[in-house]
Parts: structure tokens; sequence; C-alpha cells
């Protein structure tokens, strides 16, 4: 049986596993539910710099589990104006609660119209972890 995924419906997602929140002229990130269950138990945030200008999925740090290094993507292009500093000391905090005290960094969007056009709303994110499932 498929295992299920927690995909809240007020989010954006990226194919890479990244999801983003808009609160007014902000944009939030983190990595989804999928992203933290492959990789396992999380040991290490490598967090962008703030002040950092990034382009729609650009790499902008890691995240690193006892399995496995992962890129984190940024589903968004603008400017880094917050991080999750939590994250350097409980790198956890992305396993127990992705959506929530895990996220990962603020942006201010430069072409949010525009790119967001590029992510997947919560309904196609569910039937993208379905063709992962099936492969």
């Amino acid at each position: 049986m498929a295992e299920e995924y927690i995909v809240p419906e007020n989010l954006y997602y990226t194919k890479e596993h990244e999801w983003l929140k808009i609160e007014g002229n902000t944009a939030i990130m983190g990595i989804t539910d999928y992203a933290q269950k492959s990789l396992h138990e999380i040991v290490f945030v490598d967090l962008p710099n703030v002040g950092r200008k990034v382009k729609q999925m650009e790499s902008i740090g890691t995240v690193e589990s006892v399995k496995a290094v992962s890129e984190i993507y940024t589903p968004i292009s603008g400017q880094i104006i917050e991080v999750n500093t939590e994250l350097s000391e409980s790198p956890e905090l992305i396993n127990q609660d992705p959506y929530g005290k895990g996220w990962i960094a603020k942006i201010q969007p430069e072409k949010l119209n525009e790119e967001i056009k590029n992510l997947l709303t919560p309904q196609k994110y569910r039937e993208y972890l379905k063709t992962l499932e099936e492969t």
C-alpha cells in the first residue's frame, strides 16, 4: 500500500519536493513531508545567506541526513530575507514539522505571478507523488 504523505492545500510545490507558502509579500519555503521521509533522520542543514539573490530552482543549500545529502532548490526567484536559524541547532525540526517549525527560508519574491505558474498545485503534487511510487 502506498504511504500517505502530508500535502497541505494552501501551498505550492516543486518536483524536487520543496514547498512554497505565500504570506503577503513574503514567500516561505521548506522541503516536503515526502522529502523528509525519503531522507530519514536529518542531521544538518546548510542554510542560504540572508540578502542573497536567487533565481527560481537554483540550489540554495543542502539538507544532510544519516543516509544522504540533498540539494535544496528555491521554488521562486527573489531575495532571501530570513533563514530558520533554529535548524542549525535542531535540524530534526524538518522531520518533526516540515511545513511549520521546519521551514528553511523566507524570500522576497521578484516575479511571483509569472513563476507561480511553474509550480505544482497540491493536487498536481499528489499526482506526481503517485507516479514516483509506481516506479
